[in-house]
């Protein structure tokens, strides 16, 4: 069980700097947003280029963060039904939850994404629109490593969940 300890406390870590590191694009998104704003309102020019660079940002931030997220709690569940139930009952659920539908989802994502951003590159890909961000295919290759960091992450979630059922910390008397 300590290797488990160890394995998953290095996910964590991951998780944590990849989190802690993205978060400081909010800074940029909010300087983009703001010129944005005050070119269209006061000078009305529009610029797609400050449009597309917007949600560049925050897909980076938002996809990124999704493993940082799920470390620390803050992604949404039925917390109303969740917390009445025992500790060993959530760590079931947990564990099911994540091995029929976070892991096998990641997984699917990673593959599409894979052969979405290969095409994507192939075609020299960039926007549609007049004034738009060239290499379009940039940003279409953070979808598939931010679904391999955020399933490293549940794989670090289901490392926890078997440690706590059967592990030395799992309750004395219940059976598994």
């Amino acid at each position: 069980m300590d290797r488990l300890a160890r394995w998953h406390k290095a996910l964590d870590r991951i998780s944590q700097k990849v989190g802690q590191l993205t978060a400081w694009l909010a800074i940029p998104i909010v300087f983009v947003i703001m010129l944005d704003v005050v070119s269209r309102r006061f000078f009305a020019v529009g610029s797609v280029t400050l449009q597309e660079l917007e949600w560049h940002f925050h897909a980076v931030l938002f996809l990124f963060c999704a493993g940082f997220a799920y470390l620390h709690d803050a992604h949404v569940r039925v917390d109303l039904v969740r917390a009445k139930l025992s500790p060993r009952t959530q760590a079931w659920i947990e564990l099911s939850g994540t091995l029929v539908f976070l892991l096998p989802f990641c997984l699917l994502m990673i593959f599409m994404g894979v052969s979405f951003v290969l095409q994507s590159w192939g075609l020299n890909e960039h926007s549609d629109a007049p004034g738009g961000l060239p290499y379009r295919y940039i940003i279409k290759s953070v979808m598939p490593l931010a679904f391999f960091l955020l399933l490293l992450q549940g794989v670090s979630m289901a490392l926890k969940q078997i440690e706590i059922l059967f592990g030395s910390s799992a309750p004395q008397g219940e059976k598994s």
